[in-house]
């Protein structure tokens, strides 16, 4: 729960990234209607045309076809973005883009948007779109935001660098992606500054698998799970976007939203 006397002391919400990388879209579909009916506030999806890994180059279904997809086969739980990326459509296709969904979903979407990072030039650059310095994705995300915001939904700015964390101040939350506990209750207190209502949010990648050990993602029982979870809570956040390291298992969702929830 929310650290700041002045905010709401309701329970965290609970959003999940669907899988993305995938060549059949029924997989994230299946992973959505799941994660409705075990109650889970959110689903989020990526924003990227291609994505590399160890076997290779995976694929992507593209954002915003995907989310009109998940809007029409879900009825009540929230649709978003985690996030849409400024620098890949103009800002006033992309408002068309939220738009839409906000119109297919009957209202439920949440608008994620960030500006890109490091990992994302070579993918920019491949399809022959400007990548840009940092100044220019700030400038892009700046105008995408500003295209966006007040149309009916909430529009979460994700990055953690200064200049991207200032945007929030134009929208109505911030989204910090990794990172422990204490950098988020230090990085959210700056935001707190600049936008004392913003809705604050962290997410990252868990695994239910307690033999899985890696850097970036937390891992264990739901019960350990949560304990680490507890620290971002604690720390404010008053949502946690979860991203599943086997995003394609369905149960990820039930565990989720019928065991993690109620240790939060």
């Amino acid at each position: 729960m929310s650290t700041d006397p002045e905010r709401s002391t309701a329970a965290v919400k609970l959003g999940l990234t669907l899988p993305s990388f995938v060549d059949d879209p029924e997989i994230p579909i299946a992973v959505a209607r799941t994660a409705e009916a075990a109650g889970i506030d959110a689903v989020f999806v990526f924003d990227h045309i291609y994505r590399d890994g160890p076997t290779g180059r995976r694929p992507a279904l593209e954002c915003f076809s995907l989310l009109g997809a998940i809007a029409v086969e879900t009825q009540t739980i929230q649709v978003g973005t985690l996030v849409a990326r400024s620098t890949l459509r103009p800002a006033a296709t992309l408002a068309h883009c939220f738009d839409t969904v906000q119109r297919v979903s009957s209202g439920r979407l949440i608008a994620g948007i960030g500006a890109g990072d490091h990992l994302s030039r070579e993918e920019n650059e491949s399809y022959g779109i400007n990548f840009g310095t940092m100044a220019d994705r700030v400038d892009a995300l700046h105008a995408a935001v500003r295209a966006s915001h007040g149309h009916g939904y909430p529009v979460w700015v994700g990055g953690h660098v200064p200049q991207v964390r200032e945007l929030v101040a134009l929208a109505d939350g911030w989204n910090r992606w990794g990172g422990d506990a204490d950098r988020f209750r230090r990085e959210s207190a700056i935001v707190r500054d600049i936008a004392p209502r913003a809705t604050l949010t962290w997410g990252g990648l868990v695994s239910f698998d307690p033999n899985l050990q890696r850097d970036g993602v937390i891992a264990g029982k739901p019960a350990e799970v949560a304990a680490s979870l507890r620290g971002y809570v604690d720390a404010g956040a008053e949502w946690l976007v979860l991203g599943p390291f086997d995003a394609a298992n369905a149960s990820n969702a039930t565990i989720i939203g019928e065991e993690l929830r109620p240790l939060l």
